[in-house]
């Protein structure tokens, strides 16, 4: 997906969705490079450890990826986008932190831990199981942080799911927003891009907005990956009127002279 396309994309299939889209923005990530996460908010890891935010950080730049883990959406194709763009990036399981911490405060230790175990099964890396951490809180502890970030969410109580927005938060060792990746389709210069600059306490400008909801799911075919499919259309298709556009704004140069 071209980066310096400004889409605005939107993957809702229900009426209760339909209605929600009135006010896309609210959703998105109102992104604050520079902003200071809560290093004293306290979570449970996957082992059901109470710890500081700011103890997982612990000198490491950090890829931030919130979500949750029975997310019937988007959130576990953020994580395979992410898992598979770590292991062709040469990044090492010591050069970085990934948090995935959960945005649903029902969730516990032990469905981070599953999470977790599936995870690393599917993506084996060599000191994945100190360097990846999954953490379940409060809801205060988890909006915090969600609000450090500029991470909007809301919980659909006749669906039951979560709108929210799809990417990933890159931290610097002291804490600090350094900067984003939105959407899905992580290329593996993205993320060690992002884990250089947040390794050196550098603060990125913001993203190009591309707004990806995670809350689709098409009861005709039980599968969530149609949202994808609908996405890379609406890309492409972007991507087909303005070079079609640049191609004809050209031509028309060509025949003024």
């Amino acid at each position: 997906m071209s980066r310096w396309m400004l889409a605005l994309l939107v993957c809702l299939s229900s009426p209760v969705g339909a209605r929600a889209a009135a006010d896309l923005s609210d959703f998105g990530f109102h992104q604050r490079p520079g902003a200071l996460v809560p290093m004293d908010a306290v979570f449970h890891d996957e082992t059901g450890r109470p710890l500081r935010f700011g103890d997982l950080i612990d000198g490491q730049p950090v890829i931030l990826a919130l979500g949750y883990f029975h997310c019937p959406n988007l959130c576990g194709i953020v994580r395979a986008d992410l898992f598979d763009a770590l292991g062709a990036s040469g990044l090492r399981a010591d050069q970085y932190s990934l948090i995935a911490l959960s945005i649903d405060p029902a969730e516990t230790s032990s469905d981070a831990a599953t999470a977790k175990r599936e995870d690393m099964a599917r993506y084996p890396v060599t000191g994945a199981d100190h360097a990846w951490h999954y953490l379940t809180g409060s809801q205060a502890a988890v909006q915090r942080v969600a609000e450090a970030v500029g991470f909007s969410n809301r919980y659909d109580a006749v669906l039951k799911q979560f709108l929210h927005p799809t990417g990933l938060v890159f931290l610097a060792p002291a804490g600090r927003v350094s900067g984003y990746l939105l959407g899905v389709g992580y290329s593996p210069g993205d993320l060690t891009s992002g884990v250089a600059r947040a390794r050196s306490g550098a603060v990125g400008q913001a993203a190009v907005p591309v707004l990806l909801l995670c809350f689709h799911f098409d009861p005709s075919t039980g599968r969530y990956t149609l949202a994808v499919t609908k996405v890379l259309q609406i890309a492409g298709l972007f991507t087909v009127l303005t070079v079609g556009g640049m191609i004809g704004l050209a031509l028309r140069r060509d025949r003024t002279r």
